[in-house]
């Protein structure tokens, strides 16, 4: 699930609008909504400032990523 839409539902749950969490941040209400619908991501910026308007640590919404093993050609394993 993307970052943003998680965040989405984290306001949801807490009865948090966009609208507070615009004002907090300073990330235009558009801007935020894209983020929060999943059609843009937060940079990486933006989403310190979101994390700490809303109290959280920083890796409250991430989940890892462990890239899967590449073969590369003439390398040896």
């Amino acid at each position: 699930m993307e970052t943003g839409v998680m965040v989405k539902e984290y306001l949801k749950e807490n009865g948090i609008t966009q609208i507070f969490l615009s004002r907090k941040t300073g990330i235009k209400p558009a801007k935020l909504n894209l983020a929060l619908n999943g059609a843009r991501r937060f940079s990486l910026d933006e989403y310190a400032l979101v994390c700490g308007a809303l109290k959280v640590n920083i890796d409250y919404f991430l989940t890892p990523k462990i890239p899967e093993d590449k073969i590369i050609p003439g390398e040896e394993h």
